[in-house]
């Protein structure tokens, strides 16, 4: 198998097992909540050490472990956020008829903790990589988190197909921040810059001449190229828990949600968010 197939078929793997992991940890592990949370946060204070000594120098194993300490990071960071430890200090459903900024600021306040903390630690990541070797773990993270931004304002100022069941029901309240009645510019924008950036780093993928160049750009492309698919699912009417069939609860975030009165906005019907955990939506 070549360095460039077992790159991407990790980088994918990842993504899909990690992913699923920690909705099911999300879902039901609010009994040892303490532990796990204590255990996540041991192991990302390790994996920013892994960033660090992997950034310093430019071989394979530096490459994928620089890439899994990213996302190790990255997956502390969503654990903590669907155990609703961090999100922000507003934790109701929107109020029914605000429209431009002040929904805008009500949305804002309902993640800003944990938006801040991501880009607290994106500067962390940078100041870790700062003139290093290797920028894997640093382009894995700082990926991560812009696509994350994206998804987020892309739900927020339309995307027909933004809600599944994948979501704990603590967080449920998010939903009413989301419109659902239609699909805005803005998805279809970040759609093709991301088709354009993952077709710029295939052509340098094509180019590179090293086998550490062949296996970082094939990790980072693979990951690109996965967030750009979870955006193109925000337009289907295809719910992307299907690809975690294995970690998808059983309708009970829709019929806690429900019982709870709960009502997203702007015609959607469901009562959960999509792609949290590792992805970025």
């Amino acid at each position: 198998m070549s360095h460039s197939a077992l790159a991407i078929m990790s980088a994918i793997f990842i993504w899909w097992f990690s992913t699923g992991l920690i909705f099911v940890i999300a879902r039901k592990g609010e009994r040892h909540q303490r532990a796990i949370t204590l255990a996540a946060t041991i192991m990302a204070v390790c994996a920013l050490v892994m960033l660090y000594i992997s950034a310093q120098s430019q071989t394979v194993q530096s490459a994928y472990t620089a890439f899994g300490a990213a996302l190790t990071i990255w997956a502390w960071h969503e654990l903590l956020f669907l155990f609703g430890m961090v999100a922000g200090p507003r934790h109701s459903p929107a109020t029914p008829g605000l429209t431009g900024a002040e929904r805008f600021r009500e949305a804002f306040a309902a993640v800003r903790n944990h938006e801040l903390m991501l880009a607290a630690t994106v500067l962390l990541v940078v100041a870790l990589t700062w003139g290093a070797q290797n920028h894997v773990g640093l382009w894995t993270f700082v990926l991560l988190w812009t696509l994350r931004v994206s998804a987020k304002l892309s739900i927020f100022l339309g995307a027909r197909n933004s809600l599944n069941e994948m979501m704990p029901p603590r967080l449920s309240y998010l939903t009413t921040y989301f419109r659902t009645d239609r699909t805005s510019p803005f998805l279809h924008a970040v759609i093709f810059t991301g088709l354009l950036a993952f077709i710029g780093l295939c052509m340098m993928h094509s180019a590179a001449t090293d086998t550490y160049s062949t296996v970082s750009i094939a990790l980072v492309a693979t990951l690109l190229g996965l967030a750009v698919m979870e955006h193109i699912f925000l337009m289907l009417p295809i719910p992307d828990s299907m690809l975690w069939l294995w970690a998808a609860p059983k309708s009970e975030t829709t019929e806690h949600a429900n019982s709870r009165g709960f009502q997203p906005s702007e015609g959607a019907e469901k009562q959960s968010i999509k792609g949290e955990g590792v992805s970025w939506t």
